[in-house]
């Protein structure tokens, strides 16, 4: 069988498919959202009525190659990745990611693996490999299966809420650069709580937030879960963010630093692998399992197991083997991982403005935020080179691409710096920094096999060529500094 008719075909779908059903009759719901990730995180695909939700779940739905890419074209002119000769994609949804939308309940939406056309002469109804959320799916079963452990991943996704002038564009931040300050916390209140509240409708456990130090920044978590699941939720968030964002005549800004002499936003994704555990139906604010708004599968969250990140004695604060074979692997390929998690030009603003708190330097330690990943508590990796622009599903294939390399091949990271880096290299320490450009970083990219290897085939070819491009448009442009720095000049 090809893989896509392994995935229709896969045992207990036929059931999910008809608890879907029941949901659709029980809420209501007339259409949906069959939603895939584009390569730079954005959300595509199609609506169609609820009514053919059967035949969607068998046959999917068709979409140009191209919509991988966002359909962008290049400085020349071609479509990045696909050209308008290309087959179209097979989207199949996943049924346990059907959920309804608190905001117009009559809707719901489903996220989909996506597939080569079934008449393509190479590979017909193979994975498309340029399909990041699958290619995570997979990978991440493919390590399961091999190692017996699994990743999860809890992330931080800063964002700014901004004011919208007359003219449609930003206007400042909506709230003052004071950081925890409950004031400034409270003055979003109006926002922040349609944003918990549909958030909860949509299986984020929400567990805590604050206000950042940039205006209008806001910082709202969500319980940590397996890596694919933590994705979506993220995704989810983001797409729930642009909804109260109309709501409320505002912008949910997730461009990582547009103001300068404040902080940018982040995304810190905090790591670790687990052996064992179950999924637990978080239940929120729903009291009976027949209640809830979607599949329980969106309600759910890996709880218990094993952690091996956790130090292998109570008198040691060292990580276990595989946590430091683990930070070895990410050591090793951190300059690769930058151009995922700081993946735009403007990503490199957060580096370059200095005395926020960014990393910029290619080292480790424990609770310290000058090195791109720091033991945040015991059992626990914080990667921070990501920020919010981040693509969730690139970036969790290629962490785990890093700790598998780790893994395998047992990468001594070196002693942790426990110093503010910037007094170690005051006292002579030799320092290694991160890339600084999206230039460089896509070279360390392209220059490290495991990493590329986690972006297979088409992948690698979309995200080369829309990064590539990006950075080449940005070079090839004539800003407000040029003309502010270079117009009177000479004589």
């Amino acid at each position: 069988m090809t893989d896509l008719e392994k995935y229709v075909n896969a045992p207990g779908r036929d059931k999910q498919i008809a608890e879907v059903r029941k949901k659709i009759k029980q809420l209501g719901i007339t259409y949906i959202y069959y939603q895939f990730i584009s390569v730079t995180g954005r959300i595509v695909g199609k609506g169609i009525p609820a009514n053919h939700w059967e035949r969607t779940a068998e046959k999917g739905f068709q979409l140009v190659y191209g919509a991988t890419a966002n359909l962008f074209t290049d400085r020349a002119g071609d479509y990045i990745g696909y050209g308008p000769e290309a087959s179209e994609l097979v989207g199949i949804p996943d049924p346990e990611t059907f959920c309804q939308l608190p905001w117009d309940k009559r809707i719901a939406r489903v996220y989909c693996v996506c597939f080569r056309n079934r008449e393509e002469k190479v590979n017909p109804g193979g994975h498309l490999t340029s399909d990041c959320r699958g290619n995570l799916l997979f990978q991440h079963e493919a390590f399961q299966k091999k190692h017996k452990m699994e990743l999860r991943v809890g992330t931080e996704p800063e964002m700014m809420w901004l004011k919208k002038g007359e003219d449609g564009k930003p206007d400042g931040g909506y709230s003052n650069p004071y950081c925890y300050h409950i004031d400034q916390f409270e003055s979003l209140r109006p926002v922040f709580m349609k944003v918990l509240e549909y958030s909860q409708a949509m299986g984020l456990d929400m567990i805590q937030g604050d206000h950042e130090d940039a205006p209008g920044q806001l910082e709202l978590n969500w319980t940590y879960d397996t890596v694919l699941r933590n994705a979506d939720r993220l995704s989810t968030y983001r797409q729930i963010c642009a909804q109260v964002a109309r709501e409320f005549n505002l912008i949910a800004c997730f461009m990582t630093k547009p103001f300068m002499g404040v902080s940018a936003s982040g995304c810190h994704h905090n790591t670790s692998l687990w052996k064992g555990g179950k999924d637990v139906v978080n239940k929120i604010m729903f009291e009976k399992q027949t209640d809830l708004p979607g599949m329980p599968g969106v309600f759910s969250y890996r709880d218990g197991g094993t952690n091996t990140f956790m130090p292998d004695k109570k008198t040691s604060h060292m990580p276990g083997k595989i946590g430091l074979y683990s930070i070895g692997g990410t050591m090793k390929h951190i300059n690769a991982l930058t151009a995922i998690g700081c993946s735009t030009v403007n990503s490199y603003r957060r580096l370059w403005d200095t005395g926020f708190w960014a990393p910029v330097f290619a080292d480790w330690g424990f609770q310290n935020r000058t090195t791109g990943m720091r033991v945040s508590a015991p059992g626990r990796f914080e990667f921070r080179s990501v920020d919010s622009m981040v693509n969730p599903y690139l970036m969790g294939s290629t962490i785990l691409a890093a700790f598998e390399d780790g893994i395998n091949n047992k990468i001594d990271p070196g002693d942790p710096e426990e110093r503010n880096i910037y007094a170690a290299m005051d006292a002579g320490k030799e320092v290694k920094k991160l890339p600084m450009s999206l230039g460089e970083a896509l070279d360390a990219l392209e220059a490290d096999d495991v990493i590329r290897d986690a972006m297979p085939d088409e992948m690698w070819k979309v995200f080369s060529h829309y990064k590539r491009d990006e950075w080449e448009n940005f070079m090839a442009t004539v800003t407000d500094w040029d003309t502010d720095t270079y117009m009177d000049c000479l004589p």
